[in-house]
């Protein structure tokens, strides 16, 4: 059965275009919709959670920074209309399971650095990103920079 909505996880470095290209390539021969999203995780998850001051500030201006980047690299792919970019703030395996059962989407595609099994991508999040997911996961090898 072809896929029907596409839902492609991007960290939105030059890394990103292999896991794109691949994306409309299958979005492309199933005739499905292709979504992307961006998680911005939570500045205290990057210090153990236990922070002494309050981050909301660069929190926000993070996020912020994502958008426009976001934004930037969804003018790279013209078919990819407003309503189809996602940006989430929060742990990334839970807001891209969240959005994907949200918007119906039947297939995941993460890239993966392969450098072990599954487990590099947003951070390390391609593995995390299979287990529990609500539909199937697809992840595109990514070629190590020369």
């Amino acid at each position: 059965m072809p896929y029907q909505h596409i839902l492609v996880a991007v960290d939105l470095t030059e890394e990103c275009d292999p896991v794109m290209k691949r994306a409309q390539e299958l979005a492309s021969s199933n005739h499905a919709t292709l979504s992307v999203v961006h998680i911005v995780e939570p500045m205290a998850m990057a210090f153990g959670g236990d922070v002494p001051m309050d981050l909301s500030m660069l929190q926000q201006q993070q996020f912020e920074q994502a958008r426009e980047r976001l934004d930037s690299f969804a003018g790279k792919y013209p078919d990819l209309s407003a309503d189809q970019r996602h940006l989430a703030y929060g742990q990334p395996r839970q807001e891209i399971h969240r959005l994907a059962e949200e918007q119906g989407c039947d297939l995941i595609i993460v890239g993966s650095h392969g450098r072990h099994g599954l487990a590099l991508l947003l951070g390390s999040t391609a593995n995390d990103v299979l287990h529990g997911a609500p539909c199937d996961v697809l992840a595109v090898r990514l070629k190590k920079p020369e």
